[in-house]
């Protein structure tokens, strides 16, 4: 239990949740394990983007509910739980989440925490946890809500239903959808043509991007351009426009 591996495909990492026997169920030992593998790799200037997986057969059936039965209120906020939660907001690198078969509750919340969705054509999204008597505590009426709306996000949250990956498509969930047996390669195509682009562009996008969720427009809006300005000082952005003049790949450095 906990066991996450990372593969290397030139500057895209693709991690891991290597559990079967669990259903890659987010134990606590599992999300401790995911927030310092990410960690390490968000560290890492050589990654410039990170898919998220749990194989072509699942993603993560969600919170182990053994460790949820008896826990208290104040055992739960004091453990690792939460903060790894935190730890996975705080990731710069851009996040594609590869999902495969069940994502429910916090498999689920951790798809949504990413900045695409590819999904397999066996996909299910789901937060069950009224069945359980909870409320999904990671994001999961959020950034539903946030991506979907709040009426879509009440019909799967209220009820425990579940949606496959082409009704979560059509909620804007889910950026592409591809046969399982290609969900990885695919899933590291997307992050591949993310990763070549401009290194501070990308960051200063997706930013602004999440920002969105956060801030009124107007302010929004002028962290969209001061966002601009800064990179208008950057040797990236002339080598971007000059590589375009002379039909050529941009070699960006980051700077």
């Amino acid at each position: 239990m906990g066991k996450v591996t990372v593969d290397r495909c030139e500057a895209v990492a693709v991690v891991t949740l290597d559990a079967p026997e669990n259903r890659n169920a987010l134990s606590t030992e599992m999300l401790v394990a995911l927030a310092d593998t990410l960690d390490e790799l968000d560290a890492d200037p050589a990654v410039r983007a990170i898919v998220l997986t749990g194989g072509a057969t699942m993603f993560a059936s969600g919170a182990d509910v053994r460790q949820l039965r008896d826990i208290s209120p104040v055992e739960y906020a004091a453990s690792p739980r939460g903060a790894s939660w935190r730890r996975f907001g705080a990731v710069d690198t851009v996040l594609v989440a590869a999902v495969a078969g069940h994502a429910l509750g916090g498999g689920c919340e951790l798809a949504l925490a990413a900045d695409l969705v590819v999904a397999a054509d066996t996909a299910v999204f789901g937060q069950p946890k009224v069945k359980l008597g909870l409320v999904p505590g990671a994001g999961g009426t959020q950034r539903w809500a946030r991506a979907a709306g709040r009426y879509a996000a009440a019909a799967v949250v209220l009820t425990g239903a579940t949606v496959d990956a082409f009704e979560a498509r059509e909620l804007g969930l889910v950026h592409r959808i591809v046969p399982a047996e290609r969900l990885v390669a695919a899933a590291v195509e997307v992050a591949a043509g993310i990763a070549a682009n401009g290194p501070l562009a990308v960051q200063a996008a997706r930013t602004a991007v999440r920002r969105a969720e956060e801030l009124p427009l107007a302010a929004a809006l002028e962290f969209e351009r001061q966002q601009l300005l800064l990179l208008l000082s950057s040797d990236d952005h002339i080598e971007g426009i000059t590589a375009l003049l002379d039909k050529r790949a941009p070699r960006f450095t980051g700077r």
